[in-house]
């Protein structure tokens, strides 16, 4: 797992946010979290990259998102809502089923086995760290 930020969270002048241990996340699943007074969902690929998200469910508008399904589709690091199945794209937030949806992701890293996230206003694009 890398100790590098991702390139999109260094231009923006926010700061990093201490998650939680990288270890405390399961794999495959999602963990919520509160961060900056928003709420935010943190997910481990089997691979040991994490992404965050928005915790809101971009259709429904529930805060559901980290309870979704965790896979992929194609090349894409995915998860699936868990109402109404629109499938997102972990890295950018693109519904990758065909809905009009886009899921806010936020940047995220790994550093010192500690998940540090920055919340964007929802239009950053960012995620997919590797873990330790």
């Amino acid at each position: 797992m890398n100790d590098s930020s991702h390139p999109t969270a260094e231009s923006v002048n926010a700061e990093w946010t201490d998650v939680c241990g990288v270890e405390d996340l399961e794999v495959n699943w999602g963990e919520a979290a509160l961060v900056g007074g928003r709420e935010i969902a943190v997910f481990r690929t089997h691979d040991d990259l994490v992404f965050a998200t928005d915790h809101r469910d971009p259709r429904s508008r529930a805060l559901v998102m980290a309870r979704g399904i965790v896979g992929r589709t194609g090349q894409y690091h995915t998860v699936a809502s868990p109402l109404y199945k629109e499938t997102y794209d972990l890295a950018t937030g693109r519904c990758v089923s065909g809905a009009e949806y886009t899921l806010p992701v936020h940047p995220v890293r790994v550093q010192d086995g500690r998940v540090l996230v920055v919340v964007s206003g929802g239009d950053e694009q960012g995620g997919g760290e590797q873990g330790e």
